[in-house]
């Protein structure tokens, strides 16, 4: 039994390993030098005691997500810190609004603090029927029917003109901010899910950072493959379909090339239509000291969301949404170095981590416009700057081909391929292609690094193609 694995990001090597220790042989394939996708974590080119993660830094879903759940990363030697504060969200002319990892912290310091009361106290006390729902494989009843029943007049309430249920301005832009996260316009129901789970999970487990950067969950999932017989094979492009069974963590359009004319002539007509979403600028900045913030309280918020209040950040996003670059973009950031000071190399200096969100393909370099953001709110902030990193849009997917135009969710960030994945099936993780599978987050659940997209591929790869109907355990 045979089975390889095209791409080596979070989804992609969870497939892997569940098949691995369901006695598969497996072997992953991957593209670049190193192996992670959206989990990498590499030097700064120039001081190379300051690392980067290439795609994503802090992970809301490490702990939470079935698959990692039960996975365990800690108990695999990742090391998860919980910061106190999970976000901050500064404000023009006001206090930030603060998303404390305690909710009766985040409630007294904002303006209504009821509202956000009402609005995640009973999610964040029924943090896994949220989740469980929302990562769920949604062709089957909801595995907690208490929890769908919480979360559907909520879902409603902020993917709707309704979102003025939440009080407050500070409130409203805290929630948007986490929203923001899906790059999708606001309100809408894709963003209103994003933003219940990712809001619930900072105050039910918080956002957990992994010492040392994200490298350490691929590696954890690689030391498991190779521990059950997996193999990585680096540096190698597959541009012609391997033999055997195949899972494909790759963005859908990518078996265009591989399959070219062998593809069936009505599946390749929808991949040709397949539409990616806006994009994201990759800017790291290389720091010489802390921040210096006009509201001190976010010099603990190792996760920023700097869109300014719901308003603006739902505009930026109505205008990258249509071709356009925003005068004020979405931009998310992170200071791992909070919560690992293992980050800060010898000199003092340490990595910030931000994504802007762009138009599909935009070449802008956007290191200019989110200096200026910061400056917005840290007046001084371009005095500690030793080192600039820029990545446009367009060229992300020189370091991950997933990533076309930017797309950091790989087409899969709205409602229609959250439940059917790329094109309509009722088994969105396989292909009318013999043998061939998805399983990249063009697929459900979507983007995040969560692995389940991977679980769901490996579970149907393991009934359909070697009659195992039970998913091994993953317990180390």
């Amino acid at each position: 039994m045979e089975l390889t694995v095209v791409g080596s990001g979070p989804n992609g090597l969870a497939a892997a390993v569940i098949c691995a220790r369901a006695g598969v042989s497996v072997r992953v394939i991957e593209t670049q030098d190193t192996p992670g996708g959206g989990a990498r974590t590499l030097p700064d080119p120039e001081f190379g005691g300051v690392s980067h993660d290439i795609c994503s830094a802090v992970h809301p879903l490490a702990l939470a997500s079935p698959f990692f759940a039960e996975f365990d990363l800690r108990a695999r030697g990742v090391q998860l810190i919980v910061p106190d504060v999970s976000y901050g969200n500064p404000l023009p002319g006001r206090p930030a609004a603060i998303g404390y990892r305690d909710i009766e912290r985040t409630c007294a310091e904002l303006d209504d603090g009821a509202s956000w009361r009402r609005l995640l106290g009973p999610l964040a006390a029924d943090c896994d029927g949220v989740v469980g729902l929302i990562l769920g494989d949604k062709r089957s009843i909801p595995p907690s029917i208490p929890a769908a029943l919480r979360v559907a007049p909520r879902l409603l309430a902020q993917g709707t003109p309704a979102w003025r249920t939440l009080i407050g301005e500070d409130a409203r832009a805290l929630f948007t901010g986490v929203a923001a996260h899906t790059i999708s316009q606001m309100p809408s129901l894709v963003a209103s899910g994003a933003g219940l789970m990712l809001s619930t999970l900072g105050h039910a487990v918080g956002w957990p950072i992994p010492v040392g950067g994200s490298q350490a969950i691929p590696d954890a999932l690689l030391a498991d493959l190779r521990a059950h017989g997996g193999e990585l094979v680096l540096g190698e492009e597959v541009t012609s379909p391997p033999s055997g069974v195949v899972l494909y963590d790759t963005a859908p359009t990518a078996l265009l090339d591989i399959y070219g004319d062998r593809l069936p002539a009505s599946y390749a007509r929808r991949l040709q239509r397949y539409r990616y979403g806006p994009g994201v600028a990759k800017v790291d900045f290389v720091l010489t000291g802390e921040i210096p913030w006009r509201d001190p309280r976010l010099a603990d918020a190792p996760t920023l969301h700097l869109g300014g209040d719901r308003t603006t950040m739902a505009r930026a996003e109505k205008e990258i949404a249509q071709g356009r670059h925003a005068p004020w973009p979405m931009v998310l950031a992170a200071l791992p170095h909070l919560a690992d000071p293992g980050r800060i190399d010898a000199q003092g200096r340490r990595p910030l981590w931000t994504y802007a969100h762009v138009p599909a393909g935009s070449t802008v370099d956007m290191a200019d416009a989110v200096i200026e953001v910061f400056e917005r709110f840290a007046p001084g902030f371009r005095d500690v700057v030793a080192g600039v990193r820029s990545v446009p849009a367009a060229r992300l997917a020189d370091h991950n081909a997933n990533l076309v135009g930017g797309d950091i969710g790989v087409g899969g960030n709205n409602m229609f391929s959250a439940l059917t994945g790329p094109t309509l099936r009722w088994n969105p993780w396989s292909t009318p292609i013999p043998k061939a599978y998805l399983c990249s987050s063009a697929t459900p659940p979507g983007g995040g690094v969560h692995g389940m997209a991977g679980y769901y591929a490996a579970r149907t790869v393991l009934r359909r193609e070697f009659g195992i109907e039970e998913v091994p355990s993953l317990s180390p």
